[in-house]
């Protein structure tokens, strides 16, 4: 079966929820669009300004935006403080969670034990535990590290990792205890990923053009696999044998092979790359051309652009959600 794309809107005819294949956050238009399998735009949900990073609910049935409230984490303003809750079936928002002090919040993940958000905000420096049902922040940890960027949670739900992009380093937050541990990752880590075994997560390093090894076991970072150009995201295949990652600047999607940690293709897609999420099978990478509304799908197996998709005007298509 392939997979395809759905971005979120509120002005095209409303089809059925079973129509919807993805969910892009669209970061300048403030929506978040759906597409069917076709490639039809079925309309967008509008939620808070510049959002920029998503995750789905433990059911699948709800998506959580993180309205960071600039575009650029470059920028120096205060941004929003704010998460939209989006009901998929109706593709409307439905809530909105206010974080009160804690404002620009980007990075985000669920727990799927309990249901709860893990939210990374950058003013101030800091991870966030939110009750999505409650809509209230439960707990805040400073993450000692400067513009912690994304978030990842370990299986056993124990260990929550920040990339903290501008001072360079891994924020490991024991959310039982409480205890922050700062570990020195390189210049300007960015996304993370998780083999699929929960032993170990690969970070983007963007400025030094590598993706760094973390063993969970040891807490220690233990290699490197080179890239192309300001690698910012990564997605490991579901056998655990390939990196793909969106290469920003070099414009293209990166494949590396882990046995023997070498980059083996880099497909170019013309434009910057900026995310990258896999279908459920692994067979399709997919990445959000933010500056020309554009998403494109590429071929995992051959490394090709296998199809590429015009989103709304002046939207700003960054991360795709797969849904189904």
């Amino acid at each position: 079966m392939r997979y395809f794309f759905a971005l979120i809107a509120l002005a095209a005819p409303l089809l059925s929820a079973a129509d919807a294949q993805f969910a892009a956050v669209q970061k300048l238009s403030g929506t978040v669009g759906f597409y069917d399998a076709a490639g039809k735009h079925l309309g967008d949900a509008k939620v808070g300004l510049h959002p920029h990073e998503a995750t789905l609910s433990s059911d699948g049935k709800t998506l959580y935006a993180s309205d960071n409230g600039v575009v650029w984490m470059t920028e120096t303003g205060d941004g929003e403080n704010t998460v939209s809750i989006v009901d998929i079936a109706t593709r409307k928002r439905t809530g909105v969670i206010d974080l009160g002090s804690f404002h620009r919040p980007h990075g985000i993940t669920v727990d799927p034990k309990s249901g709860n958000l893990l939210v990374t905000t950058e003013h101030p420096n800091a991870l966030l535990l939110v009750d999505p049902k409650a809509k209230k922040v439960l707990r805040s940890w400073d993450v000692k590290g400067a513009a912690p960027h994304m978030v990842v949670l370990s299986a056993s739900g124990e260990w929550a990792f920040t990339s903290d992009s501008n001072s360079g380093e891994l924020s490991v937050v024991n959310v039982k205890t409480g205890v922050v541990r700062v570990i020195a990752a390189g210049k300007r880590p960015q996304g993370q990923a998780f083999s699929p075994d929960g032993k170990t997560l690969f970070v983007t390093i963007a400025d030094e053009a590598a993706i760094a090894i973390f063993d969970l076991a040891t807490m220690a970072f233990t290699g490197r696999v080179p890239t192309g150009k300001t690698p910012v995201r990564v997605a490991v295949t579901p056998d655990g044998k390939t990196l793909v990652y969106a290469l920003q600047e070099a414009n293209s999607v990166g494949f590396a092979d882990l046995a023997t940690r070498r980059q083996v293709a880099e497909v170019p897609c013309g434009g910057p790359t900026m995310s990258m999420s896999l279908s459920r099978d692994g067979k399709l990478a997919y990445t959000g051309i933010q500056e020309q509304d554009r998403l494109v799908e590429i071929s995992v197996t051959d490394h090709k652009v296998t199809r590429s998709f015009a989103a709304p005007k002046g939207s700003g298509p960054d991360p795709v959600i797969v849904l189904r």
